[in-house]
């Protein structure tokens, strides 16, 4: 490990890296968690390391309905109409959500049609979405 970790070629790679590296030419049970020690335990590696930064906060949106977050809920049973997921829709301003119940056999266009129907047609178009 110190050779591919201290080679001219990779010069101190991520554990990423250098798993990716030496799982083509060599391998063991552990491969990974060892190789992840090894670089965290690595002085020139935790020297260089960029830390990680805060977490930044959304802007507040200006108004209601203006900006949106979505996710499904899925691997749920299904009902008596073929629903198995859910698709949660929410304000951010608000916290105000909406729960359409969908199949995951769904595509974008059903998905746009339900949306229009059920949020478009009482909120408006929001201003901006994130997905998460």
């Amino acid at each position: 490990m110190e050779e591919a970790h201290n080679s001219a070629y990779s010069i101190h790679p991520g554990s990423t890296k250098m798993y990716l590296d030496l799982k083509t030419d060599c391998g063991w049970k552990g491969m990974k968690a060892d190789i992840a020690r090894y670089v965290a335990r690595c002085d020139v590696c935790r020297e260089h390391r960029n830390p990680a930064g805060l977490l930044q906060p959304l802007p507040i949106p200006m108004w209601k309905w203006d900006e949106i977050g979505m996710d499904f809920v899925t691997g749920l049973p299904r009902t008596p109409k073929g629903n198995d997921a859910i698709w949660v829709i929410i304000d951010r301003l608000t916290k105000t959500a909406h729960f359409l119940p969908v199949r995951t056999t769904y595509n974008g266009a059903k998905l746009a049609q339900l949306y229009i129907e059920n949020v478009v047609k009482l909120h408006g178009i929001p201003g901006g979405n994130s997905v998460g």
